[in-house]
């Protein structure tokens, strides 16, 4: 076990990630800083079947908002469903709000 890793604090986001007013919905996730594409952000969804949809949310997936022009995809980690993530599709800005493509009626079959 990796007793370094164990003692370093818990943080919701990576650092260069916030939750900050949206322009889209409510609250979203913005970029402190430029992020290049094709980086893998992080974990957005666990796979519990106890849960609604069958998925926890993690801090990032809970603020994730919908643009019909998302700069970020969701991708299933491992091949049993067990979590999702997401990568940027392209570079996105600092200040930029990090979105997905996805529909609230049909939820269930984009996860």
């Amino acid at each position: 076990m990796n007793k370094k890793k164990d003692c370093e604090p818990y943080n919701p986001l990576p650092e260069y990630l916030a939750i900050g007013p949206s322009n889209i919905h409510g609250a979203g996730i913005l970029a402190k800083e430029d992020i290049p594409g094709e980086v893998v952000i992080g974990i957005t969804h666990i796979y519990d079947p106890n849960f609604q949809h069958n998925y926890i949310r993690t801090p990032l997936g809970g603020f994730l908002n919908h643009n019909e022009d998302a700069n970020c995809e969701l991708l299933d980690k491992d091949e049993d469903y067990h979590y999702k993530i997401i990568k940027t599709l392209r570079k996105v800005e600092a200040g930029e709000e990090l979105t997905l493509k996805y529909s609230l009626y049909d939820i269930c079959n984009y996860l």
